[in-house]
Order: C-alpha cells, then structure tokens, then sequence
C-alpha cells in the first residue's frame, strides 16, 4: 500500500519538533557527530535496529565520528512522510551524548 507524502507546511511543523533533522529535497536527514569512532558505529548499529522494528530504512553513512542518516518514503514516490518523521523522532529519544 503506498503512504501519503505529506505537504511542505506539514514538513515544516514536523521540522520544528525534530533535533537537528532537515529537508534536503525529498529526504529528511541528520548528521550525527560523536567523541569517538566507535561510539558512531555503537549509533550506526542501534539506528538500524530501530529502523527496522518501523520496517523502514534509512540511507546510512559512517564516517569518523558521524553518522549521516537519510529517510524517504519510496512508497510514496521518495517523497517524505509521516513514517520518516516517526523513526526520526525514535532516533531523537536515544540517550545519546550530543557533541
């Protein structure tokens, strides 16, 4: 069944809530940074597993020290919903140490 994108004033309110998440285009996305490599793969890993009990995946980048996260709906045409919105507010309760 395809989700329904939402509209760019549900994008902004939903925007408004998140930490540090932004639009680019179609994606919603966030670059994490940490004191440490590994705590960025302890992240990277924890992040997959929470995307995956939504049943919805996010382009991932490590790097050193950072994770990029990236979320689309392809359901919805790569456009952005309010399933990208949920896993990123998900992330955002992580006890995870901000730099």
């Amino acid at each position: 069944m395809a989700a329904t994108a939402l509209n760019d004033a549900e994008i902004i309110e939903a925007l408004a809530g998140l930490d540090g998440w932004e639009r680019e285009g179609n994606k919603l996305t966030k670059t994490y940074e940490f004191d440490q490599y590994l705590a960025g793969i302890a992240f990277a890993a924890t992040a997959g597993t929470i995307a995956e009990g939504f049943d919805h995946h996010p382009d991932m980048f490590v790097g050193y020290k950072k994770v990029t996260l990236e979320f689309t709906t392809h359901s919805a045409d790569s456009k952005i919903t309010q399933k990208d919105i949920q896993v990123a507010q998900a992330l955002d309760a992580l006890p995870y140490p901000k730099k």
